[in-house]
């Protein structure tokens, strides 16, 4: 069934999810789930595995549906942020798990010999802990949109309208910010 996009009522259809209508459901994947799929596999960068973040966030749509305020944003918006959250917990969840298999690994290796593993684990953190500082030396417009852009895999659009900000603004916040960070670790 094919439906006009320029009259699709997002807010309608997910008040409806809240309310039951399973028909709603399906009137939100038919309208916004290739784009919703293109959001999930930027993140992710693979296509299976981008589907599952999709099938997952629909399901986490349907039962959180009663959880969308109108008055803090627009639906459309609510929905893509479901995804990208999903999505993000994915990837993490996928980095924790290649963490505790490398560190199986090297516990189960038993070389004892060999400190690169440890030297390596010890100039990550110092790193990151250099990240964390210059990040707060940044001011907040620059450190808000880099974080919003590297860590919530946002678009410079979605950061414009998150902070209220012309387009061109967040594009150089962020050039700036990077260009910062990269002075400051150096």
């Amino acid at each position: 069934m094919a439906y006009d996009t320029s009259l699709f009522d997002h807010q309608s259809a997910l008040l409806a999810c809240a309310a039951g209508d399973r028909r709603a459901l399906e009137r939100l994947y038919a309208e916004e789930s290739r784009y919703l799929l293109g959001v999930a596999l930027r993140i992710v960068r693979q296509r299976a595995l981008a589907e599952d973040v999709l099938h997952d966030a629909f399901v986490n749509i349907w039962t959180r549906a009663g959880s969308f305020d109108p008055e803090r944003g627009s639906a459309k918006g609510w929905m893509y942020s479901v995804v990208r959250h999903q999505a993000l917990d994915t990837v993490r969840a996928s980095q924790r798990d290649n963490l505790s298999e490398v560190a199986v690994e090297d516990i189960a290796s038993d070389e004892g010999d060999d400190d690169s593993s440890v030297s390596c684990s010890i100039d990550l953190r110092a790193s990151l802990g250099k990240l964390d500082q210059c990040l707060t030396l940044l001011d907040e417009k620059k450190r808000t949109s880099i974080v919003y852009a590297y860590v919530d895999g946002c678009s410079h659009s979605e950061i414009a309208e998150r902070l209220k900000a012309p387009l061109g603004s967040v594009k150089a916040w962020i050039k700036r910010g990077l260009a910062a960070l990269r002075e400051c670790m150096t």
